[in-house]
């Protein structure tokens, strides 16, 4: 009877031991799982055109401007996330975000309406006022001034609704005439239009108009819009994320790092930088 309760507790003490190195296995295998996954990080892919210097552009193989530095110094050092950037058409960025492809769209985007209602915006990123590129020697600082002017503009821009708005307004004036210019169709080139008399005029943010201007050595007048818009997010600049769970989660946690930005006077030197000047320290 002893040696049979002798057998029968070595048969348990071997057994206890097998299911335990079956849970230490499994323990680590877990703890190696968890491992992996806590770091993971999530990779948030950012969509331009980089075609809209200073804000958005390329220096060889390299993503390079305003925009960039921004969302580049949003991301920095970040535990969750990774951020990479590609280049797509203008009237491709927000069809992207709509489809998932892209997360966030970073291209001097303004505010309006329209997109209000499809697109969350972030806390503005920069101020610039609108301004008008003409050829050298004249001085249009009015949308009344370009009444029977021609134009070259991107539809769905904040642009051609201003211009589109006025003709609505002003039945009883010459209409400004508005040509719809491809995505393909870059700043760069429509300036280069002005320069060689096909149209009149572009109406764009005074940062980019004075950059392109400067940077390309074009012979042209560049004046600010003096017209009251009316809109108090007039001129301002926003980057743009889809209304689900993740542009829910990523507009917070990029606002509040835009705030940290702000204070410890990394938005003032990007915007001193590729701009020239301060267009960040009063914004609310």
């Amino acid at each position: 009877m002893r040696v049979s309760r002798i057998i029968d507790m070595k048969k348990w003490l071997a057994v206890m031991g097998i299911l335990g190195l079956s849970v230490m296995t499994l323990a680590a295998c877990g703890n190696k799982g968890d491992s992996k996954v806590s770091g993971e990080k999530q990779t948030i892919t950012v969509a331009t055109d980089s075609d809209t210097a200073p804000f958005t552009f390329k220096k060889g193989d390299d993503f390079k401007g305003y925009d960039i530095d921004l969302v580049k110094a949003v991301f920095k050092d970040s535990d969750k996330y990774e951020v990479k950037f590609v280049t797509t058409p203008f009237d491709s960025i927000l069809t992207g975000v709509d489809s998932g492809r892209y997360q966030i769209a970073a291209n001097d985007f303004n505010y309006n309406e329209e997109r209000a209602q499809k697109y969350s915006f972030s806390d503005p990123i920069s101020r610039s006022n609108y301004a008008i590129i003409s050829a050298e020697g004249t001085k249009y600082t009015s949308l009344d001034d370009l009444s029977g002017k021609t134009t070259e503009v991107l539809p769905g821009t904040n642009y051609a609704q201003l211009l589109e708005n006025w003709n609505h307004a002003n039945a009883d004036k010459t209409p400004i005439t508005i040509n719809y210019a491809s995505s393909s169709t870059g700043l760069s080139t429509r300036v280069q239009h002005i320069q060689e008399g096909k149209i009149d005029f572009i109406l764009y943010d005074a940062i980019s108009s004075e950059y392109i201007v400067k940077d390309q050595g074009y012979k042209l007048a560049v004046n600010k819009l003096k017209d009251d818009i009316g809109m108090k997010t007039d001129g301002l600049e926003y980057l743009l994320f889809s209304k689900n769970k993740q542009g829910k989660e990523l507009k917070t946690f990029v606002n509040k790092r835009i705030k940290e930005l702000k204070k410890d006077g990394t938005l003032a030197k990007l915007s001193k930088e590729y701009f020239g000047g301060d267009y960040v320290s009063d914004l609310k």
